[in-house]
């Protein structure tokens, strides 16, 4: 799952990467509003934690953009204003959660978990296809009841594909959002062929009941009929 950041006080922004990366998230950060736009335009997330007052604008009008560019990110503002107005404005404008500052880590991990399964699992703790169950939060996957055994990377691009099972996934948008916006410095996908073919394999030789199709040229696509 891959978490975007936008918080200007470096030690908050600090503890919450640090903290959240403990939890195996991809953490990208932005610490003013015009390079929180920026991201949101170019990349995808699946929470965004958003802070109010930022350098350069106010946090709701990126909520206003996301709505705008029709995102789907689950947004949880962070913020030490806490003013009635701020939260009903905040979730009016899309936000899923308000979480005022300050808070412990443990109520930000279960704000964000709570966000994510409503997001991408319909509420479950658990995705189910066919005979494979996936757990995002234990990073688990079992075919039959026995576990699959898979690195990081490819749990990672399992569960991006299956968060949006059917549909074709280009290969840019699979490299941003397993391997973050650190792939603006890669020179081809071969890296992603890598973890593909041998998450294929896994898949095939455990007789898992769910297939990746790979469409020559643009990506790929997780079939569970």
């Amino acid at each position: 799952m891959k978490i975007l950041i936008i918080e200007d006080e470096p030690d908050m922004l600090q503890n919450m990467v640090t903290s959240l990366e403990k939890e195996k998230y991809r953490i990208e950060t932005a610490t003013n509003f015009n390079d929180a736009l920026d991201k949101i335009g170019i990349y995808e997330y699946d929470c965004i934690l958003l802070d109010i007052s930022l350098p350069g604008g106010n946090g709701l009008d990126i909520l206003s953009e996301l709505k705008k560019l029709q995102k789907t990110d689950g947004v949880i503002i962070v913020s030490a204003k806490n003013s009635i107005d701020d939260k009903v404005a905040g979730l009016n404008l899309g936000a899923d959660d308000y979480l005022p500052k300050p808070f412990h880590m443990a109520e930000l991990h279960a704000r964000v978990k709570s966000v994510l399964r409503r997001k991408k699992f319909e509420g479950s703790h658990e995705v189910i296809l066919n005979n494979v169950t996936i757990d995002p939060e234990s990073h688990a996957v079992k075919v039959n009841g026995k576990e699959l055994p898979l690195n990081r990377k490819e749990f990672d691009v399992l569960l991006y594909l299956v968060t949006n099972k059917s549909r074709l996934v280009s290969k840019t948008a699979l490299a941003e959002h397993v391997w973050g916006d650190q792939i603006d410095e890669a020179d081809n996908f071969e890296f992603i062929y890598s973890q593909i073919k041998n998450l294929r394999k896994k898949l095939k030789d455990s007789q898992a009941e769910i297939e990746i199709q790979a469409i020559y040229g643009i990506g790929y696509k997780l079939l569970a009929e």
